[in-house]
């Protein structure tokens, strides 16, 4: 691709060569929720519905989301997280994604659900998200396309975005050390997701501190998206020919090899999923967290 790694016109094709493949390829896939992150399993027969439920909860309850709240949503993807904490907690939700496809399914979802009054999704950069003194940020994905040596202008904006005593919740796709990140020519770089780079937890947490948030929790859900891409993978042979013929054989192909070879990672411990969850401050430190978790 051309431009500078993780400009905003590079950004803007990787993100439209991997999330605006079809929107009907993604519903078939991914299922009535259309999260295409790692779900959440109290039990491990839970359905993939119950389980992508329970992730976007746990999201809300770190967050501590409440009615009245305000909660930008950045790579709110199809809006399922944006949907889910104006329907149960109450809260008013800014929504962007850098997906055409994305937005467009997003603002029909909002529509048919009834929440236009309190639900926006916007065709955006994160770097463009309006509005400020939100109580809350949520960040479900995003972090694998912003790029290693992007993440201190990542919390840093973000942020900015808060108000004192603000939240930020990270969920992202990580490395089980903090040397490696992927490189450009690989088969997922090539043929999946351009220009994604994944590190470890522990370089996210200190570019967070080092950008000024404190970090109160971090936790591991490897296990939960190696039933997740089961459940995708199950999917995807389920309505074979359905997803060739909305995307075609050669990306229903490549998208099954991928999601059965990250399958494979998260089982073996290549890769994992972290949840961080940071806040910002106020003038005389006072976190407004509870002496232990609330969630």
């Amino acid at each position: 691709m051309i431009g500078l790694r993780h400009s905003r016109q590079r950004d803007a094709v990787a993100i439209g060569k991997h999330y605006d493949v079809s929107n009907a390829f993604y519903e078939k896939v991914l299922g009535p929720s259309m999260a295409y992150t790692c779900a959440v399993f109290q039990k491990a027969d839970n359905s993939l519905e119950q389980a992508q439920e329970e992730k976007f909860d746990l999201v809300a309850r770190k967050l501590g989301l409440g009615p009245g709240m305000r909660l930008l949503d950045v790579g709110c993807g199809w809006g399922g997280m944006a949907r889910h904490a104006a329907q149960h907690y109450g809260v008013t939700v800014v929504g962007v994604t850098l997906s055409a496809e994305q937005a467009a399914w997003g603002v029909q979802a909002v529509e048919r659900d009834g929440l236009s009054d309190r639900v926006r999704i916007i065709h955006a950069d994160y770097r463009d998200s309006p509005g400020e003194a939100y109580d809350a940020i949520s960040s479900i994905g995003l972090l694998e396309h912003v790029g290693v040596a992007n993440y201190g202008r990542y919390f840093t904006f973000l942020k900015s975005k808060l108000r004192d005593g603000g939240r930020l919740l990270t969920h992202c796709i990580t490395r089980p050390d903090n040397l490696s990140r992927a490189l450009p020519g690989q088969f997922i770089d090539r043929y999946v997701f351009p220009d994604g780079e994944l590190t470890g937890s522990g370089r996210i947490i200190s570019a967070a501190q080092d950008a000024g948030f404190e970090v109160r929790h971090e936790e591991n859900l490897r296990e939960h998206y190696a039933l997740t891409l089961k459940a995708w993978c199950a999917n995807l042979v389920e309505h074979w020919d359905a997803c060739v013929a909305d995307a075609g054989e050669a990306t229903s192909r490549v998208w099954g090899l991928y999601m059965a070879g990250s399958r494979l990672g998260f089982e073996s411990n290549e890769v994992q999923l972290h949840q961080v969850l940071a806040v910002k401050l106020g003038p005389a430190g006072d976190s407004g967290f509870s002496l232990r978790p609330s969630w």
